[in-house]
Parts: C-alpha cells; structure tokens; sequence
C-alpha cells in the first residue's frame, strides 16, 4: 500500500457557526460577492439534523468514549463538496465546506482548523460588548476565518 503525498489544496470555500437553536450566527464563503452563497447556506442548513443526530449519539453511554471529542467528521458529501462538522460542549456547531477533489483530507488537518474556529469563537465570545445568540461580526474572528481559508491552501493530502 503507498501514497504519493503532494501539496494540493483541500480549498475550504465556506465556514458556518450555528448557535445552539440551530440558527446560523455566521456564514462565509471564499468569494463573498458570488451567487454561491444561497447554495452553501442550503447545504448548511441540511447538515445540522445529521450534526443533531451524532452529537445525540455521542451523548448516549455508548457512544461516550471521549467526552471532549468534538469533532464529528464528514457530515454530508456531495459531488461538488465535503461538508465537516464540530459541536462545541455547549452545543454550537462549526460547519466546513471543502472542494471534493480526488485527494483524502486527514481528520487530522479538519481537527486543526476546526480548534482554530474554536479557539476564534471563544475569543470572540469573551469579549465584553458580544451579546450571545447574536450574528458575529467581529473583525477578529473575520481574520480568524481567513486564516483558515489561507491555512487550508497549505496542507499536503495523500491521492
């Protein structure tokens, strides 16, 4: 069995925050000004029963091997895209759209950008003048996520 590694991009083109009621708090895509994002906004909003549905499994004595485990994986693939998920202890879920291209992300590099989001979130959530449940427009977390636009581009994937 081999792998021939190759630096690709694994192209995150949309990073969603939905609160806890399940309605979104934040939703970017790569291009901002494209027609897309009625699409991605969809696809995020068809996630967040399969996000429901695993963190409810994960709540159960069976599926508690690691209560801090936030990260549920591949939520929903589609030809065009990879949609992974992450649910915070407080039941807020991150949602990461990627191109799906012919080369493997490793959980690995989905777990890293998903604890920058998180680590981002929570800044953003400590600041004094952020009202909880409220759209986040925080200059901060907006360079957090370009960040991780950015920081997608340089991961090296297996084909």
């Amino acid at each position: 069995l081999c792998f021939h590694l190759k630096r690709t991009t694994m192209a995150v083109v949309c990073v969603a925050v939905i609160s806890k009621q399940n309605f979104p708090l934040y939703l970017r895509t790569v291009n901002p000004q494209n027609e897309t994002d009625l699409q991605f906004q969809y696809l995020v909003n068809t996630c967040i029963d399969v996000i429901e549905e695993k963190v409810s499994t994960l709540s159960t004595p069976k599926g508690a091997n690691d209560p801090r485990e936030h990260f549920l994986g591949l939520l929903y693939p589609t030809e065009q895209y990879k949609v992974y998920g992450y649910a915070t202890n407080t039941r807020v879920k991150f949602i990461i759209v990627t191109e799906n291209t012919t080369s493997q992300s490793r959980d690995s590099d989905m777990k890293l950008l998903f604890k920058n989001l998180h680590v981002a979130y929570t800044d953003m959530f400590c600041n004094p003048f952020y009202t909880p449940g409220m759209k986040i427009e925080s200059k901060s977390f907006e360079r957090a996520v370009s960040g991780i636009f950015q920081q997608s581009k340089n991961f090296i994937v297996r084909e």
